[in-house]
């Protein structure tokens, strides 16, 4: 008989070690070792099949498959995505709702994850069958968040024109329109709402499944996976075991009864979901939700989508009553561009298949300390370092005795190569107390010679800039790219560049 053995789990990373050690060989996380009981492995039936393999005589006759198929006898089975009722959502899961598909959504505590789902089956539960499990909070709880949330709609984004949802008569209109739209939500009553969403308060696995399997719903949300309890465990809830074994039951189920399932999962001071890495591995999605907390909006991240397109970006807004929708992001991270600032430059980002239009803002000044400071907001550190030496070695400007500030718009995280060119004339134009045209984009990756190299769905970029009324655009040279109404200025260095953006600025 096959006598059980101890092993030691990290709770931080989920590394595996035969013995105890104050700090994990692996994360180096100190006192995160946890004893686990694990049975030893059965080798019969493996040592048969490779005494099988490796004796016994040889025939000639011709070796069939048992299972395996070709892929041309697998049967196509077309499935409609199921939408869930915020487009911002749909795109960055690749146009809807994959039936029994896991998607696993991971952020900040407070950022709006509970609020995003319980929105999301509200607008399903008109026409799908959704359960709600809601292992962090009462039922009493969850009721009032919901009857708090009402419906909230659209919004259009700060576009500068009196019409966005921050300003203007636009705001009021939505409002009223908001309001009105609460008032018929309440006179309807709860009955005529919420027929096909159920809510389950209950933490222990077992259960879940059960309900699972008896109430078959379209959708089910898991809130969360780390507040689940499988009673065959020893170890405490969001232990790795826990975890992981939690994730995988509801995975089997869910992929048997064709159920879209949607988990929570909490996230650690570094800002990765709280667990074993095996957990994202298990899900076919993976979706972070981010935002500042001194900022209304949220933005809504892929980073692992095996049903389409990874780094999508969705942006919704916090408003009084739950998340809205902004359909025109571009004017969110876009400042106002009626006022001229010296050090102001704008670019085109791409997230994914969208594009947006984002603000730079710099400031270079004398320091006041032996070494000069550097600061970013929303923009790589050392990428501006590498543009600062850049400047100072191919272009001849001294930057290395001044401080230097480069920050984004609305705080937008801004990582692609391809806001090289942007960061670079707005330092130049900030050293130089000049203007940049408010109606130039720049887009293109500065090389280490101070070339301006080729980027990425360059002809989607400058369509987005040409919707929004931007009239030139330097771009890498050697990209042939027309679009109508926008003036395209090709550019093969640094130098060149700022030449033509700071031409006839005062």
């Amino acid at each position: 008989m096959a006598k059980s053995r101890s092993i030691f789990v990290c709770n931080e990373c989920g590394a595996e070690s035969p013995q105890y050690f104050g700090r994990c060989p692996v994360c180096n996380s100190w006192n995160a070792l946890v004893e686990q009981a694990q049975p030893a492995k059965e080798t019969t039936a493996r040592a048969s099949a490779l005494g099988r393999s490796r004796g016994g005589p040889t025939t000639a006759k011709v070796s069939q498959p048992r299972l395996a198929m070709t892929l041309n006898q697998i049967q196509d089975h077309p499935q409609a995505r199921l939408p869930s009722g915020y487009g911002e959502l749909d795109r960055v899961l690749g146009g809807g709702i994959v039936p029994g598909s896991l998607v696993l959504l991971g952020g900040d505590p407070g950022i709006g994850k509970s609020t995003l789902l319980l929105q999301v089956a509200n607008q399903l539960a008109s026409r799908q069958r959704v359960l709600y499990v809601c292992a962090e909070e009462s039922g009493q709880q969850v009721k009032l968040r919901w009857q708090r949330l009402g419906p909230v709609g659209k919004v259009e984004g700060n576009g500068g024109d009196g019409v966005g949802s921050r300003g203007g008569k636009g705001r009021k209109k939505r409002e009223e329109k908001e309001e009105a739209e609460f008032e018929e939500f309440e006179s309807a009553g709860v009955e005529a709402v919420d027929s096909q969403l159920f809510l389950l308060p209950e933490i222990d696995l077992e259960t879940i499944l059960m309900e699972l399997e008896s109430l078959k719903p379209t959708v089910a949300i898991i809130d969360s996976i780390q507040a689940l309890y499988y009673a065959a465990l020893t170890s405490a809830p969001g232990s790795v075991s826990q975890v992981r074994e939690c994730t995988s039951a509801l995975m089997q189920l869910a992929k048997r009864a064709n159920i879209s399932l949607f988990i929570v999962g909490h996230v650690t001071k570094e800002g990765a979901i709280a667990g074993p890495k095996v957990l994202e591995h298990l899900v076919d999605t993976v979706l972070y939700f981010e935002g500042d907390r001194f900022a209304s909006h949220r933005l809504l991240r892929s980073v692992k989508n095996r049903f389409g397109a990874t780094h999508e970006l969705g942006v919704f807004e916090m408003v009084d009553r739950g998340l809205a929708e902004i359909s025109n992001p571009s004017a969110l991270f876009l400042g106002n561009r009626d006022e001229q600032v010296p050090g102001i430059a704008t670019i085109v980002a791409c997230e994914g298949t969208r594009p947006l239009v984002v603000e730079l803002q710099s400031l270079v000044s004398p320091t006041s300390y032996s070494s000069p400071r550097r600061s970013t907001t929303g923009v790589e550190y050392n990428r501006l370092l590498q543009i600062l030496a850049v400047l100072e070695k191919r272009v001849g400007i001294p930057l290395s005795k001044l401080d230097a500030y480069v920050a984004s718009s609305g705080g937008l995280a801004v990582g692609e190569p391809a806001a090289d060119l942007g960061i670079a004339i707005s330092v130049v134009a900030s050293f130089r107390d000049r203007l940049v045209d408010p109606e130039l984009v720049l887009i293109g990756e500065v090389g280490l010679g101070g070339q301006v190299r080729p980027i990425s769905q360059l002809e989607l970029r400058l369509k987005e800039a040409a919707k929004l009324g931007f009239k030139r655009a330097i771009v890498p040279k050697g990209q042939l790219v027309k679009v109508d109404g926008l003036e395209i200025v090709e550019v093969s260095r640094v130098v060149d560049a700022i030449a033509h953006a700071l031409k006839g600025s005062g």
